[in-house]
This record gives C-alpha cells, structure tokens and sequence, in this order.
C-alpha cells in the first residue's frame, strides 16, 4: 500500500479508481485501511479543488416545503401572514433574524443557509 498526497488531477482520478477497487474491503483490514485512508485524502481535494456553494436560503425553504408537503399557508406560521410568505418566496422582501430563528427552529434549516 502506496498512499501519496493528491496534487494533480491525475493523482485525483487514480485515487477516485482505487476506491473502486477496494470498495466493500473489511473494516480493520489493510485494505479496508488503505480505503479509509484514500477516502480521506480525496475529500480533502474535492473540498479544496471543488468546493460547494451554500443553497440560496429562498431555494433551501422551498426545497423543505417540498420535502414536508408544505404549502404557503403552512409557511405562513413562520413567517407572520400568508402576504409575507409570498413576499419572501418572491424575494421581494428580506429574510428578518426573527424569521431566521423560526425557520430554524420550526423546519430544521441550518441557520448558515437562512443568512446567506
């Protein structure tokens, strides 16, 4: 077992073939360990080589109204009114902290999306 640093794409696309192979290897075995190992150095590259940008905290809410077979009306408990809900989803008006907190608290989206 040969484990390098990934710094190219190449090194990147070797180790992505590795895993493959590996894949399904025995938990506490030296395949297994090499697994783990490869699978760690690659998140670290794709975090670093392709990062992912946070939801835009209007498409996350509608993505959870989604998720919980939600309406407006619904969204309307954390938001204040039915007019507000509209408003908000339209982008025509801005998230409050107030509403942050409830969106958090109510629906289960992280805070850090809600206020970006």
């Amino acid at each position: 077992m040969e484990i390098r640093p990934i710094k190219t794409e190449q090194d990147y696309n070797d180790s992505i073939k590795r895993i493959e192979e590996l894949w399904g290897a025995k938990k506490d075995s030296s395949k297994g360990d090499e697994l783990d190992l490869l699978c760690t150095l690659v998140e670290s590259y794709e975090m670093k080589h392709y990062p992912i940008a946070p939801p835009d905290p209007i498409d996350a809410i509608k993505f959870r109204m989604e998720q919980m077979g939600m309406t407006k009306t619904d969204l309307a408990k954390y938001l204040g009114s039915q007019s507000r809900v509209s408003e908000i989803l339209s982008r025509k008006r801005k998230l409050t902290l107030k509403m942050v907190k409830s969106l958090y608290k109510g629906l289960k989206i992280p805070a850090e999306i809600l206020l970006a």
